[in-house]
């Protein structure tokens, strides 16, 4: 077995009532999330989610605070640990990527937008203080298939 460890991180850029979201375009995962992408190796966590940021919409974000962690173990044991931040200032245009369109929508909407598999989970760390860690595990590790598939998977908010 694998026992490798992916990082990644994701961010919700706030500007007053309005967050930043992306419409992901990736077939395997797609629907409303938030900007976000790998730590590549040597990089520190926020100057990764900084770079993500901007290749993803177009702003230079500064000053990111971490406010939890996703993490799951894939089929082959690789661990991924997504790095979550919340960040309120920002500099440049919004611009969308090949990830997908890049908009400002009400953070009161979110809840009704066509969201990403696992974004309405995802979402409680964002927006609950008192909530730090969305971890998933496998309902049945004997009979999962080869791909991520979110009803394969039971979660815990801590």
């Amino acid at each position: 077995m694998n026992f490798l460890t992916e990082l990644t991180n994701m961010c919700m850029i706030c500007d007053g009532s309005k967050v930043l979201v992306q419409d992901c375009l990736d077939p395997k995962w797609s629907g409303i999330t938030f900007p976000g992408g790998h730590v590549e190796p040597g990089e520190s966590f926020v100057d990764a989610v900084i770079r993500e940021v901007r290749e993803e919409t177009g702003l230079t974000i500064s000053g990111p605070k971490l406010c939890g962690v996703k993490q799951w173990i894939s089929k082959d044991g690789t661990r991924t640990i997504s790095f979550l931040y919340l960040a309120y200032n920002f500099t440049g245009e919004i611009k969308s990527s090949d990830e997908g369109d890049i908009f400002w929508t009400e953070k009161s909407n979110l809840a009704a937008m066509n969201l990403a598999s696992g974004m309405e989970e995802t979402m409680w760390v964002f927006l609950d203080d008192n909530i730090s860690e969305l971890s998933y595990s496998p309902k049945d590790t004997a009979n999962m298939g080869s791909d991520w598939r979110y009803e394969d998977w039971t979660y815990s908010l801590n």
